[in-house]
């Protein structure tokens, strides 16, 4: 039996305790209501960053295994069903449980059921994702640079991002940081009457239309780019700028920025999907000849 290596395995059940703490923490906030609604919302937000914090143990788990040597079998499938918690199932649920806790005040009534089948249309598809990708993953690492269908971690992303920004419209208070306010909150004392704002309703809805979308995009053939590849293989020095001015803009401003980011990122892939030259078409085989299978489909 060949050796577990015992840090990026670590690393990778990180990924999953945040998965599940998430959604421990998205169901602990419905706890909290009435004049303890406050409370909902700071829960729900560090639901949400705990997603974040799951993609950032999926993002170094494979470098790290890599660095030393603990690639193997075990890993992967060990990292697909951390995926499949915090990236398939959590955000599902806490998109679920937020649409259904500020539905009444509302006056937004669906059916339960079918927020349910929202939800479970995304963890499906995210499950259907990392199934294909196990089946199609190939070891070179040139195959690595562009994904074949959003990848879970950014289907994840900005659902989080967009319940974030809920969040914060809703409850300005989560836009405080060591006693001072972030850029979207000071940009939000210029409208104080904005959470009470009946026009915050349409994230409801927009929330339960992006579950299935987002699902559907995971399994599709859009392209993506591989950003974090994409980043390190243009050398430790610009790794080191993107890093940097990453960490600032987090500082600055984190729910505008993951916000911005994760939608820009989604809907990029989308444009150069509908807009970028195609690649010419394979050759057909020779009559009477089986089609060669590729080893990626």
């Amino acid at each position: 039996m060949r050796k577990i290596h015992l840090l990026p395995n670590l690393l990778t059940l990180a990924n999953a305790f945040c998965g599940l703490l998430a959604i421990c923490k998205g169901i602990d906030a419905l706890a909290f209501q009435g004049p303890e609604a406050g409370h909902f919302y700071s829960k729900m937000a560090t639901a949400c960053w705990l997603v974040f914090l799951g993609m950032v143990f999926d993002a170094v788990d494979g470098k790290v295994a890599r660095m030393v040597g603990g690639a193997s079998n075990f890993g992967a499938q060990l990292d697909s069903f951390s995926d499949m918690i915090t990236f398939g199932v959590a955000p599902a649920v806490l998109a679920k449980v937020l649409i259904e806790h500020e539905g009444p005040g509302f006056g937004y009534a669906v059916n339960p059921r079918l927020h349910f089948i929202v939800a479970a249309v995304f963890s499906v598809m995210a499950i259907l994702r990392l199934a294909r990708f196990n089946l199609e993953n190939d070891p070179d690492p040139e195959a690595h640079k562009q994904f074949k269908g959003l990848p879970s971690p950014a289907a994840a992303g900005t659902m989080a991002a967009a319940m974030l920004m809920y969040l914060s419209l809703k409850n300005p208070d989560i836009e405080l940081s060591d006693g001072s306010r972030t850029p979207l909150g000071a940009l939000l004392d210029f409208l104080p009457d904005l959470h009470k704002s009946a026009g915050l309703v349409w994230f409801l809805p927009a929330l339960g239309l992006m579950l299935p979308a987002l699902g559907l995009l995971m399994v599709s053939r859009v392209r993506y780019v591989h950003m974090f590849s994409a980043l390190t293989g243009r050398g430790q020095f610009v790794t080191l700028v993107a890093v940097v001015v990453a960490a600032f803009l987090l500082f600055a401003a984190p729910v505008l920025s993951v916000f911005l980011v994760f939608h820009l990122y989604v809907l990029v892939g989308i444009a150069r999907s509908v807009f970028g030259k195609r690649g010419p078409r394979a050759p057909a085989p020779p009559i009477g000849e089986p089609p060669v299978l590729a080893g990626r489909s």
